[in-house]
């Protein structure tokens, strides 16, 4: 365990698309944030010595310079540091882990949508039966 703490070698491999060759405009999206990435994406591949499968990501500047920031937090130099390091920014950043207005309001909707289909039956029932009391006097 000590050296897994105290190693000073890189454990992250980070891959600038750099080349000089035009290539496609198809486009890319962080993988944490979900938000277009317009220049220069980041890709992030975790190092060697991970267990299988090994991941890959690529990031916007927002998402890689929290990346950075919790890598230098963490007092762990092990293979693993990368992964544990996006999962904790992934559960800030990523758009769906907070819930929004939007998605309140249609769950909301779909609640009372749902109360109301629910009295409206249960006063058909209710009229039902006392129609049926009402036939047998």
């Amino acid at each position: 365990m000590k050296d897994a703490m105290h190693s000073n070698e890189s454990v992250v491999a980070v891959r600038h698309d750099d080349t000089g060759k035009r290539r496609s405009r198809a486009p890319q999206y962080c993988s944490v944030c979900t938000a277009r990435i317009w220049f220069e994406p980041i890709e992030m591949v975790e190092p060697e010595g991970v267990p299988e499968p090994r991941l890959s990501w690529v990031l916007c500047r927002a998402c890689h310079q929290l990346l950075q920031n919790e890598m230098t937090r963490s007092p762990v130099r092990s293979p693993l540091r990368l992964r544990i390091a996006m999962g904790i920014v992934a559960a800030e950043r990523w758009p769906h882990a907070y819930s929004t207005r939007v998605r309140e309001y249609i769950n909301d909707r779909r609640m009372i949508l749902f109360i109301a289909i629910g009295l409206i039956v249960a006063m058909v029932l209710h009229l039902i039966l006392i129609v049926m009391v009402a036939g047998l006097r």
